[in-house]
């Protein structure tokens, strides 16, 4: 049996169509029109679902801590309930062997059919220590070719982004990751600007949380920041909570960089174990006293775009949807509401909250 969906206002990834009818068919969506709409049952916005591309845990469950297929479900149903259908669960730098158990979880996950999984991202070890963050020191280091190689073969297919410092990493690491179908983006690098833009010019196509953890923009040494406001193509994610970067300092950045630009979460889990002791505090987390993740979901993502940002609902489900979505390049993934592609969309009410979601 066919649902049908109507909305007072549907906006389809790319425009706005007033009082639209959405037929959804096997996960699939089959038409698109004004005929058959539901006054009386409308939801004021029916938009794309979202897409969130680094978290690292919920419920108290952080999976660099707890890497197994109950912490990815517990990301998933967090993702849900802040209007995400599919992530990247995210591990910061680790010891190989868990790294390793991190992509078993993920394998174990997908094959037995659980749900929104793209694949892991793994940020770190191999980044810069003078950019590492939160990161444990003890850890970071470069990467051998061996390391990378044994890497890929165990994780091939998913392990789906990896974040390194690309000055630290030898160039064919890069291109190993890349012929193996994993995303590389730059981050928690030292990187100048010439070394930035070269690599942002050849096998890095994307960063991680701009400005976050990277060479920042200083009028004689760009860095990673002015290389990334300087490309042309290269995109960039971003923390929009108000802590990890000012709302005026995303405001520069999206005039900048236009459709470049797209949110995470950056969300991770009370931990009271393990190399990250990540604690609430106020509306952010802390790991010895260090900014160490968000309390976000994707949907306060959109919220905090529009209303302290000032940018337009669309372009701000889109960043948060339609972006990440290019990032990553795959067939599941649309970001938009379109005829034969996967019915991922969020109902929401005239305030831009949640009221219910439909995945494929």
């Amino acid at each position: 049996m066919n649902t049908f969906i109507s909305a007072q206002e549907l906006f389809d990834g790319k425009h706005w169509i007033s009082e639209a009818v959405v037929e959804i068919a096997d996960g699939k969506i089959v038409s698109i029109r004004k005929n058959g709409y539901d006054h009386k049952n409308a939801y004021p916005l029916v938009v794309p679902a979202l897409i969130d591309l680094q978290i690292y845990g919920a419920e108290n469950k952080l999976f660099s801590e707890f890497p197994n297929t109950d912490t990815i479900e517990k990301i998933y149903q967090y993702g849900l309930a802040g209007g995400t259908a599919y992530f990247q669960p995210t591990i910061a730098s680790q010891h190989t062997a868990l790294i390793y158990k991190a992509i078993d979880a993920v394998r174990d996950y997908i094959t037995n059919g659980g749900k929104g999984c793209i694949g892991l991202h793994i940020e770190g070890p191999w980044i810069n220590v003078a950019k590492k963050g939160a990161h444990s020191e003890d850890i970071i280091h470069a990467p051998s070719i061996k390391e990378a190689v044994e890497l890929v073969e165990h994780g091939k297919g998913w392990v789906s982004m990896i974040t390194v410092a690309p000055e630290v990493c030898d160039p064919a690491i890069i291109e190993l990751f890349n012929k193996n179908g994993i995303v590389v983006s730059a981050g928690h690098s030292n990187a100048d600007y010439d070394t930035a833009t070269e690599f942002l010019n050849k096998d890095i196509t994307v960063a991680t949380h701009l400005y976050n953890a990277m060479s920042p923009m200083n009028h004689r040494a760009p860095g990673l920041v002015g290389a990334l406001f300087n490309h042309k193509k290269a995109m960039s994610s971003i923390i929009v909570d108000g802590y990890h970067v000012d709302f005026a300092a995303v405001k520069i950045a999206k005039k900048l960089m236009g459709d470049r630009l797209f949110c995470i979460t950056d969300a991770v889990a009370t931990a009271t174990t393990g190399l990250y002791l990540h604690q609430l505090v106020g509306d952010r987390y802390e790991s010895k006293g260090t900014l160490s993740g968000s309390a976000l979901t994707q949907i306060r993502s959109v919220n905090n775009l529009v209303q302290e940002v000032g940018v337009e609902l669309g372009e701000a489900i889109r960043m948060c949807s339609l972006y990440p979505a290019r990032v990553m390049q795959k067939e599941n993934l649309s970001g938009t509401i379109e005829v034969n592609k996967n019915a991922d969309l969020l109902c929401l009410n005239a305030d831009r909250q949640l009221v219910k979601i439909f995945v494929a």
